[in-house]
């Protein structure tokens, strides 16, 4: 292997795994171009070994309008063929990259793949008494977070968010645009912020027939403009990128490690938004993290509005060497109204966040939150 893993005294195995609806409402609505979203359906992956438990979550929207998956659509393809195919496969793990190669054959569903990957390797750190990081290889500590702003009504309302933020010490800020919402508003915040790190992303909502408008935003001297057109137009993106000095850092497009290098080869982007549940674990994400370095790309680590868990997992990962940039990582309850483990994650003053060095995503779970929000539970055994 070319991958050195803490040795295991017995061989992990799996026992049961737990499939858990929740859903905590968010402090106020946050609206990206597709719509608002005020509450937050999360499925929860419990995996329960003969060493340890492994958390991992499912942060797919209710409706299939960021990607096609949804909550629901993660519950039945772990149901129906995830954990069969593991149960069949690989009742006893000894390397939880393996996990990513037992799906391989399963066609997307990133979403429902990275609830268990992830899941499965929180409980073999916590099995070889490891924090998550450091089995993924990481090197960093301390991880840079920065804060994702919905549209707003009035540019006014939008400087005014910011400032709150800045307040809780975010410095990078990241702003959601769409047709209508966009050059008046990047216009007016940097006018009254003229030195933070500003960022812009799309969500899609654009087509090269608004040119125009990005070679406009490309005056605003943007740290980067995310995902500005359709998540299928890599050549488009190209053809864009060719037009502006602001770099294009694609989200939505980019899925796996073949999406990855085939953007790179045609320069449709400097700059990759690595989520680790939209690529489907985080074997694929440091697969990505490694192509991308290789080459001279940069990455960070973009949200889903998690929950602590899915947070603590990105954490991990956002301290591979090669993510650069500010990474989507917030405090607890920035978005939530609550949380789910303890302690909470918190930003400092200074836009970092600390990865614990405890064994496993480094938090505990709160289960007596964990049980206020659950709406359904099921349970099978391996």
């Amino acid at each position: 292997r070319q991958r050195q893993l803490p040795f295991l005294e017995e061989l992990m195995k799996i026992d049961s795994v737990t499939l858990r609806r929740i859903k905590i409402p968010l402090n106020e609505p946050f609206t990206p171009s597709f719509g608002s979203i005020t509450d937050k359906d999360l499925l929860i992956v419990e995996v329960h070994t003969n060493s340890a438990t492994g958390y991992g979550d499912d942060p797919a929207l209710s409706l299939p309008i960021y990607n096609e998956e949804t909550v629901a659509s993660g519950e039945l393809v772990l149901k129906e063929f995830l954990l069969p195919l593991l149960k069949r496969n690989l009742k006893t793990v000894d390397d939880p990259f393996d996990v990513a190669k037992v799906f391989k054959s399963v066609r997307r569903n990133y979403f429902a793949r990275s609830a268990i990957e992830t899941a499965i390797f929180d409980a073999y750190a916590k099995s070889v008494h490891k924090p998550l990081y450091q089995l993924l290889g990481g090197n960093k500590y301390r991880i840079e977070g920065g804060i994702s702003i919905g549209i707003k009504k009035t540019p006014q309302e939008l400087i005014d968010t910011i400032k709150s933020y800045q307040k809780n010490g975010y410095r990078r800020i990241k702003v959601k645009i769409k047709p209508g919402f966009d050059l008046e508003y990047i216009k007016a915040v940097r006018n009254e912020f003229p030195e933070i790190e500003l960022q812009v992303d799309a969500n899609s909502a654009y087509t090269l027939d608004d040119i125009d408008l990005f070679e406009k935003l490309d005056n605003y001297d943007l740290a980067l403009i995310e995902q500005p057109l359709g998540c299928e137009d890599i050549i488009d993106h190209a053809a864009l990128q060719k037009k502006l000095k602001t770099p294009i850092c694609l989200d939505e497009s980019i899925d796996s490690l073949d999406d990855a290098r085939q953007a790179i080869d045609i320069g449709a982007l400097k700059i990759i938004n690595i989520k680790v549940s939209r690529v489907g674990g985080l074997a694929n994400a440091k697969a990505i993290h490694d192509y991308a370095k290789e080459h001279g790309v940069g990455v960070w680590c973009g949200s889903m509005l998690e929950s602590g868990i899915g947070q603590a997992h990105n954490l991990a990962i956002a301290s591979l060497e090669n993510y650069r940039y500010s990474n989507d990582i917030m405090s607890s309850t920035c978005y939530l109204s609550d949380d789910i483990i303890k302690p909470q994650i918190e930003i400092g003053k200074d836009s970092f966040i600390t990865i614990p060095e405890r064994e496993g995503i480094g938090y505990d779970i709160d289960e007596e939150k964990l049980q206020k929000y659950t709406f359904k539970l099921e349970h099978f055994d391996f």
